[in-house]
């Protein structure tokens, strides 16, 4: 299924393509591909990364035969932004989404671009691709998940279920199979699981690989995990806070269904690259754990950004490593991309992380990293927040009526010590980076045009 190196000279003859991260693989078949992306996921709330209340087994074993990345970024501290930067390997105000799209317009930040995504690129190599679980980046034609490059779609196109029993949003029932609206009944994430197993089984009864794309809205607000899920955690955690209780219950139910799906995958026998992530750091209100960071979800220090990620690929990876080098939710792309030896584009802003999942101890060089979000309500009013990353330096604007903070990281994990003042040198270069970066971003347009009422 790989690239002839005809086809492979016709395409880098037309320039649309670099050759800086086009890279095959040595292998000449291409692996299957298994990414799934939790919600709102604190840094550490899995038993891999340090958790002492949590059992998560499933992704725990994953980390273990695999490898754990603990200096991995999403691209933004909310859920859209970050989605559309995993499936274009771009900056997200680069594709249209600064912010969060949600179901009315008048609060919805976010137009998803007409781009090249994840699947359409495996889909050019001859990959098979499905699309599981939450969506979150456009409820409208042109933006539906078999729009941007999947072959099939099971699971929810709107942004949080206000109830994971009856997944309605607003009133809105945005359950699909496909095009189709309909009405399972169960927990959703259960139900996510369930059909991410059956699209493997559909999918590997054909010799041509596939990608999934797995997406939970746990452990996403609402905290409402299956009620004999919860009956195990307060029997085996007494004395711990009812809100903590359900949180860890509700992400104990997503590790069981992710080692379910995980079984499936692995019953098929098949080469299979399994990558792991959140979206966002933790929501500190309903009792989530970011570790040693400051903030959480919504935030542009650390807590909000950095979050658990994990790459399992047996006979590729070795067992057990741990990386530390920078990676970011836009790379997984690029990095997916040169493991199933695809063109890379070279419009994209990621980078193919291959040569630290293989060596993760090779130096990384100093690397730059922009982060945005924008957003409305009275904290925000449509403005913007950011952050930058340059090496062990960080640059925060964490609301639009703060002043901008500057960090040491390698000094300051937890950001404490705010030097914009006596660092004013370093503080001026990188306040022109970021500038030059919003510039970049404010290039696509990401408001599609509405009437200012809800509808």
């Amino acid at each position: 299924m790989c690239l002839t190196t005809t086809l492979l000279a016709l395409i880098l003859s037309t320039g649309i393509f670099t050759t800086d991260y086009l890279l095959l693989p040595a292998q000449s078949a291409q692996p299957d591909i298994v990414l799934i992306v939790a919600d709102d996921l604190g840094w550490g709330d899995l038993g891999c990364f340090g958790a002492q209340d949590l059992q998560t087994p499933a992704l725990d074993t994953l980390a273990s035969s695999g490898q754990r990345w603990t200096n991995f970024y999403a691209n933004c501290c909310v859920c859209s932004p970050t989605r559309a930067s995993i499936l274009t390997g771009c900056y997200p105000d680069r594709v249209g989404v600064p912010g969060v799209i949600r179901t009315h317009a008048n609060n919805s930040w976010g137009n998803f671009a007409d781009v090249p995504t994840l699947p359409d690129l495996l889909s050019d190599a001859g990959y098979q691709t499905a699309c599981i679980g939450k969506w979150h980046l456009g409820l409208e034609k042109g933006a539906h998940p078999l729009d941007r490059g999947f072959d099939t779609f099971h699971g929810f196109l709107g942004d949080m279920m206000d109830d994971y029993f009856n997944h309605l949003r607003h009133g809105n029932n945005y359950m699909r199979r496909g095009r189709r609206e309909i009405t399972p009944e169960g927990h959703a994430t259960a139900l996510f699981a369930s059909w991410a197993s059956q699209a493997v089984e559909q999918m590997c009864s054909k010799q041509d690989p596939y990608f999934l794309y797995l997406a939970f809205n746990a452990p996403h607000t609402p905290i409402q995990p299956p009620a004999d899920k919860l009956a195990q955690v307060r029997k085996r955690l007494a004395g711990t806070s009812e809100q903590r209780a359900k949180l860890v219950a509700l992400i104990e139910d997503m590790d069981t269904a992710i080692g379910q799906v995980l079984e499936t995958v692995r019953s098929q026998n098949r080469d299979t690259l399994i990558v792991f992530v959140s979206d966002n750091g933790g929501q500190l209100s309903v009792g989530a754990n970011n570790g040693d960071l400051r903030d959480g979800k919504q935030s542009m220090y650390e807590g909000g950004l950095r979050v658990p990620a994990i790459f399992n690929w047996p006979g590729k990876i070795p067992a057990g490593s741990h990386a530390s080098a920078i990676g970011v939710t836009m790379d997984l792309l690029p990095t997916i991309g040169t493991a199933a030896g695809t063109a890379i584009p070279d419009s994209i802003d990621g980078l193919p992380l291959n040569r630290w999942i293989e060596q993760p101890d090779l130096p990384q060089a100093e690397r730059e990293v922009y982060f945005v979000r924008r957003e409305g309500g009275l904290r925000y009013a449509g403005l913007t927040i950011e952050a930058l990353r340059q090496g062990d330096w960080k640059l925060v604007h964490n609301l639009p009526t703060k002043r901008f903070e500057l960090y040491q990281l390698q000094d300051d994990p937890r950001e404490q010590t705010d030097l914009a003042s006596t660092r004013p040198a370093q503080f001026r270069r990188m306040m022109q980076t970021l500038q030059h970066h919003i510039q970049r971003g404010g290039r696509v347009p990401w408001q599609p045009d509405f009437q200012a009422t809800d509808h």
